[in-house]
């Protein structure tokens, strides 16, 4: 694990504004290998109140984002590969929803890179509220040299 600045630093290589950032703060990471991070549903986000009215969950397609989010930072981290130009979403694989997080519950992600190849990185991540896994999927990232 690094120092707590250094993981906090890793959080600004997220090109995502504000408004569309599902990682909060990183709780570990090992560069280019493996991280875990927390988001907290705070309740007052806007799509929640279509999703659902009066029963509000975080909503599925956003938990894949949240570990999409982590699985950037810790792929564009590796000190031994420089970082890739528009890193982006653009594989799933195994998407399993198996739970839902509420306001006022903190998300744990976890991101593990499993393989590179040229400008593409697999990932194996997770998402649970507090013990229980409610997201578990493989994703593809890819980017420009």
């Amino acid at each position: 694990m690094k120092a707590a600045d250094d993981i906090q630093n890793a959080l600004k290589l997220l090109p995502h504004g504000a408004e569309f950032r599902f990682v909060d703060k990183l709780v570990n990471l090992d560069p280019g290998r493996s991280g875990e991070g927390e988001y907290t549903v705070r309740g007052d986000e806007l799509f929640l109140r279509g999703h659902f009215p009066g029963q509000p969950i975080f909503p599925g397609v956003l938990l894949v984002e949240a570990t999409a989010q982590l699985a950037g930072v810790v792929a564009q981290s590796d000190p031994k590969i420089p970082p890739l130009a528009g890193l982006k979403l653009t594989a799933l694989r195994n998407v399993k929803i198996l739970g839902t997080a509420k306001p006022g519950e903190t998300i744990l992600l976890e991101a593990k890179i499993t393989g590179r190849l040229g400008n593409l990185v697999q990932v194996q991540a997770t998402a649970r509220v507090v013990s229980e896994i409610i997201l578990t999927v493989e994703l593809t990232l890819s980017g420009a040299k």
